[in-house]
């Protein structure tokens, strides 16, 4: 093989196995010196060449060692449909430099099953619960849209159909997709709430409708705070709403969530784009677990969280797009975080020598000085009247 030929061939392969394969993946199999592939993808093909057969082993992780000690061999690897789509693609090519490999896709599931369900692609939101929790979904859970979940097996199918009940979408119209492409193909229809078959076959793919009377999370910043179990160390709404709004999320960005309570301001960080990202910093471990607990159920299980002092735990690790601080600020933290390059600040103070530190820290390094106050009408006698809240400094600054 000569040094400019890419050594990998990854050939995604349908249920339709070697027939649907073009030329180019054809060719690459026949004259491979090796095929890696899960025990499925391998029984597609037919028994000729002199290729070595290599099942890929479970957890996936494993086998990509096994696949670069092959490096400078002609290997094929195997992966289903589209490997770049929720497949096995971008995971080992992240290990490989550009010219080591080549890859010719299969239709995906997403396309086969657009086309079974006469959906356009660009309307369908796609999420793949093979190797995710079910509450991926809860953001995306709102009657008129159009979900695709990439499915482990028949009994996550099942499993799926029950939390769908449990979250009031039982009334949701599921589209069961098993093994598309192939002479195995079913296509089925059940409402959520009745689904309860027991001979769903892999792989297979669930198309949702949403339908029913749970609640539907909304996409501005300031949730509803009963979105969230806390013990009272929250960030309330209104104030959340404006804080989010000064943290400016972006897509890619990484948020450092200090003294991240009940999570709420890294979750609705996370929940703006899915290319976000968010570290929680919390001291007490009933906090983090809490935190954690509210992060999965909607659907944000990427927030990672940390216990500890957050000057001591901020060492070492990627360097944030923005901070925010819901309270606790120090002279030490604020040294601390200015060392951080291209980064915006949002602190919170409630407390009058809080207060005085953002005052201190607006005059050093300039910034804004918001000054919230908040009052909800409440019971006075007979009558309402107004109950103020703490009032909330906020310091936003970036440097």
């Amino acid at each position: 093989m000569a040094d400019s030929e890419p050594w990998l061939t990854i050939i995604g392969i349908g249920e339709d196995g070697w027939d649907g394969l073009i030329a180019p993946a054809r060719a690459a199999i026949q004259a491979a010196d090796s095929v890696m592939g899960a025990p499925r993808h391998l029984s597609l093909l037919p028994r000729q060449g002199r290729a070595e057969r290599i099942v890929w082993p479970v957890p996936f992780a494993d086998g990509v060692p096994m696949l670069l000690e092959r490096r400078g061999e002609r290997v094929v690897m195997l992966a289903s449909g589209d490997p770049f789509w929720f497949g096995a693609g971008s995971v080992v090519t992240r290990h490989l430099e550009p010219g080591e490999w080549v890859a010719y896709p299969a239709p995906s599931t997403l396309s086969l099953a657009a086309a079974r369900l006469g959906w356009p692609v660009e309307t369908i939101r796609s999420v793949g619960l093979h190797a995710r929790p079910v509450e991926t979904l809860r953001p995306h859970l709102a009657p008129g849209r159009r979900v695709l979940a990439l499915m482990r097996d028949g009994a996550s199918v099942t499993g799926l159909a029950a939390w769908l009940v449990e979250q009031g979408f039982g009334d949701s119209t599921l589209t069961v997709l098993e093994a598309l492409g192939g002479p195995r193909e079913r296509v089925r229809r059940a409402v959520a709430s009745a689904l309860d078959w027991t001979d769903i076959v892999h792989p297979v793919a669930v198309a949702i409708e949403p339908a029913g009377e749970g609640c539907v999370l909304p996409r501005a910043s300031g949730l509803e705070d009963n979105w969230f179990d806390h013990d009272g160390q929250i960030t309330k709404r209104p104030v959340r709403a404006l804080a989010l709004s000064a943290l400016a999320p972006r897509p890619g960005e990484l948020l450092w969530d200090i003294g991240t309570g009940s999570g709420s301001v890294a979750i609705e960080w996370l929940l703006s784009d899915p290319t976000t990202r968010a570290v929680g910093f919390e001291r007490d471990p009933a906090r983090l677990a809490r935190a954690a607990a509210n992060a999965a159920r909607l659907g944000v299980e990427r927030l990672e969280l940390v216990e500890g002092d957050a000057v001591t735990s901020l060492a070492d690790r990627p360097h944030p797009d923005a901070v925010f601080v819901g309270g606790g600020l120090s002279p030490q933290l604020v040294d601390a975080l200015r060392t951080l390059p291209h980064c915006r600040l949002v602190a919170h103070g409630v407390t009058l020598e809080t207060e005085a530190l953002l005052a201190q820290c607006h005059s050093r390094f300039g910034g804004e000085l918001l000054r919230i106050e908040l009052a909800r009408a409440r019971p006075l006698g007979t009558k309402r009247g107004w109950k103020a809240s703490y009032p909330i400094v906020q310091w936003r600054v970036a440097w």
